[in-house]
């Protein structure tokens, strides 16, 4: 051992150093080992994780680790299919739970997700809260119990918080709770109360901004903002059936900003061609076109 610690005080370059101790092939194993670690991400939250009420739901789950044993896929396994043709290596785990908030979470599933990681992108209620919604209180109650859960096993770990989209059903139905607004609203409120949640919880690095990108995407015409009067000719509906959860679109568009935050990467480097567009039906100009929204969200994201 104190030949390998003088090696190394020589200015011998660490595996140097290892192999005047270990066998060759036992220390070419452990370098190449520490050299392909890869990083590990998990996604807490519901249905809007989940990909619920489109094709990605149940796509490519066997890509990523569902803790519950659900067997989900949605935005988890598009970002980990996004990763791998970035070249990049992530282990990506996800634990959801349809219509619960993050303290849900904390409270009743800790126990499978309380280890190191080195990212956690955290999804709160579409509403916030169910009984009180756009009400901040709780969320940013359970997001710093959560931080303070993550940063003891990893003083390092990159916490996200995801800030959604509109409803469309919470806008243009009168028992919405923005309804009467403009549909781009309600992901105003979303971002401000996310960001209100990283103000006051320090360990908190960012806020994708999930609800901005589909405000664009709407804004610009590359998304109809009114799925209740038709869809326009040549443009995405990001909503679901239900108008409430997203369509392929909506949830390739959330893990194209999840993507793109999280590894700095530009999401139009993806390409037309993307797998993941591919596989779920979307069209080589669709694609580009949400990838060119993601890229100019983050951009201009305050």
């Amino acid at each position: 051992m104190s030949g390998a610690v003088l090696l190394m005080l020589a200015g011998c370059a660490p595996g140097q150093a290892v192999a005047s101790t270990a066998p060759h092939g036992e220390a070419a194993a452990s370098a190449a080992e520490a050299k392909a670690a890869p990083k590990t991400i998990l996604f807490i939250g519901n249905s809007f994780t989940q990909g619920a009420h489109s094709a990605a739901r149940n796509w490519r789950a066997g890509s990523v680790t569902d803790l519950n044993n659900a067997g989900y896929g949605g935005v988890p396994a598009l970002f980990k299919l996004f990763t791998e043709q970035a070249g990049l290596d992530y282990r990506v785990s996800l634990e959801t739970q349809g219509g619960k908030t993050l303290g849900f979470h904390y409270d009743e599933r800790r126990q499978r997700f309380d280890r190191a990681w080195d990212v956690v992108v955290l999804q709160e209620y579409s509403t916030l809260d169910r009984e009180r919604p756009g009400d901040p209180a709780e969320y940013i109650r359970n997001v710093g119990r959560l931080a303070a859960l993550f940063k003891a096993r990893n003083p390092a770990v990159d916490i996200r918080l995801v800030a959604t989209w509109s409803r469309a059903d919470q806008a243009y139905k009168p028992k919405g709770h923005w309804y009467g607004k403009p549909v781009t609203a309600m992901a105003e409120d979303l971002r401000a109360a996310a960001d209100r949640a990283r103000s006051a919880n320090p360990a908190v690095a960012g806020v994708l901004p999930v609800g901005q990108a589909w405000n664009r995407a709407m804004t610009s015409g590359v998304a109809d903002p009114n799925p209740y009067d038709g869809i326009g000719y040549d443009q995405l509906d990001l909503w679901a059936y239900d108008h409430y959860h997203a369509s392929v679109a909506g949830y390739y568009l959330s893990a194209l900003v999840t993507f793109s935050a999280v590894t700095g990467i530009d999401p139009t480097t993806l390409g037309p061609k993307e797998k993941g567009a591919d596989e779920l039906g979307l069209s080589d100009a669709q694609a580009t076109a949400l990838q060119r929204i993601a890229r100019d969200t983050l951009a201009n994201a305050a």
